[in-house]
């Protein structure tokens, strides 16, 4: 048996699905909407499903089939789709495993538009949300009943950076016949292996990681194929055309095709170029993690910091177990005000206040008057946001000079 080769060497090396006419090393932009076939009956294969190949762009074409490919590849998961944002992905994902009258059982610690969406919007197709603390299985379990569709969670929570016990979690859910769905987009293939932890489906922002830099704006979904979609309240009628296959046959013949989503040829490029340098990346952004934790840690003004990846965080043994030690790249700092964190943040002189995460750039937000800024305070308590919190998304800067900034920054709080 041939040895495995490493990520980042897969992603480099994934092949074309079909040679390029012109032997181009890198996957050309296929911007064309529509395809030609050769004769009428190959037309009809395609569209009744015999055969496969690409129709319209809004469904599939060859820049973003190859980089989902290259998902599969680098992931080892079964099948890859990808979106037009990790909304995209999240809102498919849920609509086509639960039904209506079914319910969804989510972590209560969620990326503030998902928990939104969660809370309101999907309710009003008949989907109940049972929010529960996934730290405490016995209420995990207590909220799972006949009509659950699935269980969702964040790999790491943001911004509150908690890592639950993702193979609990999963046994919990299997027991009960049920997916356990993971948005890992903090913690990308190259840091994660979902499948090995237990999740049956994975869905990620690719806008941030896996971009490279805030480049393209994209989602996608990895089925591992570990879960028997016949199970599925959903999907069993799915399972009997498409074996095995069920969820990925839906969201590409219906939801997807419904509901739209689609990734552009130009994203897909970016995205392409993105997963071949992540590795290099991610490691430089641990690295820059590790050493600004230690920085803050020492410094008087600072109430807390976290940092999955520090000794001192309640998530580091987790850390070390699921993602290597490599929990992406994301950390937060605690002032003892509100007052004192705006003045922090205003005098920054290199160190971007922005939203997004995972940019070349390090960002920084004060996540409670910002993207929690419209939920209730008892929202934001039962979330665990501080008014005193400050979420750093760090990048690829030589760290010694991210040091100076806050540094000087410092001296004003």
């Amino acid at each position: 048996m041939a040895k495995k080769q490493g990520y980042t060497t897969s992603s480099v090396h994934t092949p074309f699905v079909k040679d390029d006419a012109y032997s181009a090393l890198h996957m050309p932009i296929y911007d064309g909407v529509a395809y030609e076939f050769e004769s009428s009956l190959e037309m009809e294969k395609v569209f009744t499903g015999q055969k496969v190949a690409h129709v319209y762009s809004r469904t599939s074409n060859p820049t973003v089939g190859y980089f989902e490919e290259k998902l599969k590849r680098i992931s080892g998961a079964k099948n890859a789709m990808s979106f037009s944002s990790g909304m995209a992905a999240i809102t498919t994902t849920l609509l086509s495993i639960v039904p209506p009258g079914g319910n969804i059982v989510s972590s209560n610690q969620l990326f503030g538009h998902t928990y939104a969406f969660l809370k309101s919007t999907i309710q009003r197709w008949n989907i109940q949300v049972k929010f529960v603390d996934m730290n405490n299985l016995a209420q995990v379990a207590a909220a799972i009943d006949k009509q659950t569709g699935l269980l969702f969670f964040e790999t790491i929570t943001n911004p509150q950076l908690e890592i639950f016990d993702i193979e609990a979690l999963a046994a919990l859910a299997h027991s009960n016949n049920i997916p356990l769905v993971a948005d890992s987009t903090l913690t990308p293939p190259y840091v994660f292996n979902s499948l090995d932890a237990g999740v049956d489906v994975e869905v990620i922002s690719t806008t941030k990681f896996i971009s490279g830099g805030a480049a393209a704006v994209g989602g996608a979904i990895l089925d591992n194929g570990s879960f028997d979609w016949s199970n599925s309240l959903a999907l069993k009628e799915w399972d009997t055309n498409f074996p095995g296959n069920a969820l990925m046959a839906r969201i590409r013949k219906e939801m997807f095709r419904h509901l739209g989503g689609s990734m552009t040829a130009h994203t897909a490029h970016f995205l392409i170029l993105g997963l071949d340098t992540l590795a290099l990346r991610v490691d430089r952004c641990v690295e820059n993690c590790m050493a600004l934790g230690k920085y803050f840690e020492q410094h008087t003004k600072v109430v807390a910091v976290n940092y999955p990846g520090l000794k001192s965080s309640v998530g580091y043994a987790r850390s070390k177990k699921y993602f290597s030690g490599k929990p992406g790249a994301v950390m937060t700092i605690d002032l003892k005000t509100k007052e004192s964190c705006y003045q922090f943040m205003d005098g920054l002189k290199m160190v971007r206040r922005a939203t997004n995460l995972n940019d070349n750039k390090t960002l920084i937000i004060h996540p409670s008057s910002t993207i929690y800024a419209e939920f209730s305070d008892t929202d934001r308590e039962n979330m665990a946001l501080r008014d005193t919190m400050l979420r750093l998304s760090v990048g690829i800067e030589d760290v010694q000079d991210l040091i100076e900034d806050f540094k000087q920054a410092f001296y004003i709080v």
